[in-house]
């Protein structure tokens, strides 16, 4: 199972979450409106999670995000 903080899980619920809703995964400033932070706050987080190897992302491309997580390892969004 991969290890990841209870933020870091919240994140990739959002990402879940808002990709099953809205058939494309969301841009950082809905990441921002959600967890109510500041820009450079959900980009380092998403570079992070990058890093982590928890989501594959495309830098330059809009709403390129993608889970590298399996749906079981997903925490309820709160």
């Amino acid at each position: 199972m991969t290890k990841f903080t209870n933020l870091q899980g919240q994140y990739l619920a959002f990402l879940d979450a808002y990709t099953k809703v809205n058939g494309c995964p969301p841009a950082e400033a809905d990441f921002q409106r959600h967890f109510n932070v500041t820009p450079p706050t959900v980009h380092q987080m998403i570079l992070t999670l990058a890093r982590l190897g928890l989501i594959t992302r495309s830098p330059g491309q809009a709403r390129s995000i993608r889970l590298n997580v399996g749906p079981e390892e997903i925490p309820r969004l709160e």
